[in-house]
């Protein structure tokens, strides 16, 4: 039985020759608003899970930029620079934001949003901070391949880098303390 809205619109079309117009209660017309909402609801989900997935994407890709032209192995120190770098990336808007506001007025939107991001990140980070592993060759040519899609991540080896020094093998997808 076919279920996406344009497998239901040409089975009706062969069946029926030309749709002209369907009883509002017709078993065509009800598999038509049952396809059109399963169609509906999955491009709902498609855009909540890429925006999900959009964070954890754009943190792969700063860790990407900061290697350089020519990247070459990050020691366990070197990667913790780079955590602390990425966390505090928005530090200075956050000050820029907080002059700007006047006295006794509650923070803006977007002030709240980038303190509230960095507050989790500072706790990601004490409990095991996800990332590429910067300290394999052959990962770090994996990531160099990589075309920026979530999918295609699925090479990169990724750790969880803890605040007091160790580091961990992590999963793809980032689940948990994985």
């Amino acid at each position: 039985m076919p279920r996406s809205l344009q497998k239901v619109q040409k089975h009706i079309a062969k069946k029926r020759g030309v749709v002209e117009a369907l009883h509002e209660n017709s078993r065509d017309a009800k598999l038509l608003r049952r396809a059109g909402a399963r169609d509906d609801r999955l491009s709902r989900i498609a855009s909540v899970m890429s925006r999900a997935r959009r964070s954890y994407v754009d943190r792969v890709n700063y860790f990407l930029e900061a290697l350089g032209e020519t990247p070459a192995l990050v020691s366990e120190d070197g990667m913790k620079e780079l955590v602390v770098r990425y966390i505090a990336r928005d530090a200075e808007e956050i000050e820029q934001l907080q002059k700007e506001r006047r006295k006794g007025r509650p923070p803006s939107k977007r002030e709240e949003a980038l303190s509230q991001r960095t507050e989790a990140e500072n706790k990601e980070y004490k409990t095991g901070f996800w990332m590429p592993d910067l300290s394999n060759q052959d990962n770090i040519r994996n990531l160099s391949l990589w075309n920026g899609d979530w999918s295609s991540l699925v090479t990169v080896k990724f750790v969880r880098l803890v605040k007091d020094g160790s580091m961990q093998a992590s999963s793809f997808p980032p689940n948990g303390l994985s």
